[in-house]
């Protein structure tokens, strides 16, 4: 019997009410180490109900499985959030108190409210595109980076912080995110590219425009030029420049910098040392049409920026400041928040405009045919020459 994928995974996602209801209830999970045990044991019993699901729906896929436990883990997620904020109770006490109580911070809630809702609604599409034989390599690459980002800043984040001495056996549970998406995302640039077919001479007379010609390339080089500037200076914000901009800035603009959990600045490290160069090669893309890697890391990078800014915008930032009660807090102040908006999207807007100019236009600038009146090789590289 074939039993609908999506519908079943929907299910299984949702029995992370009842589940986690039932293991609040049960006083023996009161100590750390039993914690992490009936952890471990619940992602056993969920990749097994997860193969049964996919036997039944006939998938071959083996990422089917993994993005039908991370839908449950999703929810489990949401359920810590919304009960952070008082919407529910008596769901995942037990584990914000000896389980991983980091997830308690404002930045802990933020980054539960994004994988119980965006990356909920990735699974869940990429499941049914594998149910339905469809390519999902790009949504697999945007939410391998977004993924991949929440991991990068999370993890160092509860071990640098004042948060360090309260990492239970259940910080281990975290191991996963950090393998599993990894092995992933090899299967997902392994993947075949759904690229448009498009003629040789049309592919040489696009590579061949002058900057001018390109508009659009024109004004993301800008963006990103800015970008890449803003996020310079916030690097040097976090290491304790000693100008007198970078003080009144972390004082004046971005106070939460100083939050004694390392989230933030590690945060702002990573923003300089990873997005801060992609944007460089973006540039260098943009300039010399034709990068074949450009589409995919466009992707990849667009997911971990959307992902990262948005914990740090004031629409959504600053009621959890305020719900955790962090003295950091950055709401009720207008001008502040218009400005930390003016910071943040400037680094939001690049990255995903160039997701939507690698999916259109890249993959027309990089995709040469064989051609009945050419005898050399498909051009790839930084610029196709014509024949």
């Amino acid at each position: 019997m074939q039993l609908p994928a999506v519908p079943g995974a929907v299910g299984l996602s949702l029995a992370a009410f009842p589940v986690s209801y039932a293991l609040n209830c049960g006083a023996a999970l009161a100590h750390p180490v039993a914690i992490a045990m009936m952890g471990v044991l619940v992602l056993l019993i969920l990749f097994c109900m997860a193969y049964l699901l996919g036997e039944w729906s006939q998938s071959q896929d083996p990422l089917f499985y993994v993005f039908t436990v991370f839908s449950f883990t999703s929810v489990i997620d949401l359920i810590i959030s919304l009960e952070e904020d008082g919407y529910i109770s008596g769901f995942m006490e037990f584990y914000l108190k000896e389980g991983e109580p980091y997830l308690r911070t404002a930045y802990g809630i933020m980054i539960c409210y994004w994988d119980g809702i965006v990356h909920y609604v990735l699974y869940l599409a990429m499941i049914m595109a594998i149910t339905q034989r469809k390519n999902y390599r790009t949504l697999g690459l945007y939410w391998l980076g977004s993924l991949m980002m929440s991991i990068v800043v999370f993890l160092p984040g509860n071990m640098l912080g004042k948060y360090s001495s309260e990492i239970r056996p259940s910080f281990l549970l975290n191991v996963p995110y950090i393998l599993i998406p990894i092995w992933a995302g090899m299967r997902l640039f392994s993947q075949p590219k759904s690229l448009p077919c498009c003629t040789a001479e049309k592919v040489v007379a696009e590579q061949q425009r002058s900057l001018y010609q390109r508009p659009l390339d024109l004004g993301l080089i800008l963006f990103l030029m800015v970008a890449a500037t803003f996020t310079f200076f916030r690097g040097l914000v976090v290491l304790d420049c000693p100008s007198d901009s970078c003080f009144n800035y972390i004082y004046q603009y971005e106070p939460y910098l100083r939050d004694p959990v390392a989230y933030p600045k590690v945060q702002m490290l990573v923003y300089m040392f990873y997005v801060l160069p992609f944007f460089c090669l973006g540039i260098y893309g943009l300039l010399r049409p034709g990068c074949t890697w450009l589409p995919d890391w466009a992707l990849v990078f667009a997911g971990a920026i959307a992902q990262l800014q948005g914990r740090l915008t004031p629409a959504w930032g600053s009621a959890l400041f305020l719900c955790a009660g962090l003295p950091m807090d950055v709401g009720g102040d207008r001008p502040r928040d218009t400005m930390i908006w003016n910071h943040s999207l400037p680094l939001f807007t690049p990255g995903n405009c160039s997701l939507l100019k690698a999916q259109q236009e890249f993959a027309l600038k990089v995709t040469i045919p064989p051609s009945p009146w050419s005898s050399t090789q498909p051009l790839f590289g930084d610029v196709a020459r014509s024949h």
